[in-house]
């Protein structure tokens, strides 16, 4: 009998970019589809308590996606909201959770979580020594409360909760909205516009000097799912792919892998955000197997070719 055998399943955000792919790794690591249960947004607002009870009876195992999230143009313009959502539909969902009587929770935490200066590579050691970087430290902040959740309620009250820390994810399905949209979506949507349009040249934010590492999200998957199985322990883990690259350097593979020949312009009053972000991704493969596949410049072509096919198909 496998683990997921007859296991009812919660996954929130499920509808989402990730939780969608999560879906699809349940299902073929063994999941039956019929267990695996999906709050639809519309219906069951997870900021209330009344909803996190609901959603949570009968179940065995909660993944908790839900989020609200976006890159630095949203953190900018809503810290407050970013903060407050995030930190109570978390500590609604764990605390309902454990007065149901799941067995195990798994909270996904956020790179945005360590410190500004913390040194590369990231290790999970290092997530509290200092404040994360400025522009989205509300939302960092608000998922490390998790951890802290999951560590106190594993003390106190035996709690199965485990705590990972992905990496910026990027792949099909991703949001591309602008407003919201993190750095490979919004590039892909802004080079796809100035060939579209016959633009000249394209602006791109801050210096480059930025470095960023970047996580498939079938990928992710994977890695969430192995940890759900197999992972019972009380550190933080980090998910990632364990490489770093230039803003620069990225801003002009998507401008060559997308055949732009423009100019690009860098506007330095907009902020780079955090110096540099790359993880150390031992202790997963250590503790659950998990270790990134797909080659950095491939993923970004199956993400071009989702966006550009649903641009045809409007």
């Amino acid at each position: 009998m496998g683990y997921w055998d007859g296991k009812r399943i919660l996954v929130t955000g499920g509808a989402g970019f990730l939780g969608s792919f999560v879906i699809e790794r349940l299902v073929k690591s063994g999941a039956d589809r019929s267990n695996i249960l999906i709050p639809k947004i519309e219906e069951i607002d997870l900021r209330k308590w009344e909803s996190c009870l609901k959603v949570v009876r009968d179940v065995d195992l909660v993944i908790h996606l839900a989020a609200t999230v976006g890159g630095i143009g949203l953190n900018r313009e809503i810290p407050g909201t970013l903060f407050y959502d995030n930190a109570i539909m978390g500590i609604q969902m764990m605390e309902a959770a454990r007065q149901c009587g799941v067995g195990k929770f798994v909270a996904l935490g956020t790179i945005c979580a360590y410190p500004k200066f913390t040194p590369v590579p990231f290790k999970e050691e290092n997530l509290w020594n200092g404040y994360p970087e400025e522009t989205n430290a509300p939302y960092g902040l608000a998922k490390k409360m998790l951890l802290v959740q999951a560590q106190a309620y594993r003390a106190q009250f035996g709690f199965n909760a485990i705590f990972l820390l992905p990496v910026n994810l990027y792949g099909p399905r991703d949001n591309f909205n602008p407003r919201s949209s993190h750095v490979v979506p919004a590039l892909i949507v802004k080079f796809a516009e100035a060939k579209a349009k016959g633009l000249k040249q394209v602006i791109a934010w801050g210096t480059g000097n930025a470095s960023r590492e970047f996580l498939y999200v079938e990928d992710a998957a994977e890695g969430i799912v192995l940890a759900a199985e197999k992972y019972n322990g009380s550190e933080p883990v980090n998910i990632g792919a364990g490489f770093e690259i230039k803003i620069f350097d990225l801003v002009k593979l998507i401008a060559d892998l997308m055949d732009y020949r423009g100019e690009i312009v860098w506007d330095h009053t907009k902020p780079d955000g955090q110096p540099r972000r790359m993880l150390d991704v031992t202790r997963a493969e250590k503790l659950f197997g998990f270790k990134a596949k797909t080659h950095f410049e491939e993923g970004l072509r199956k993400t071009i070719d989702w966006y550009l096919s649903q641009q045809k198909s409007k």
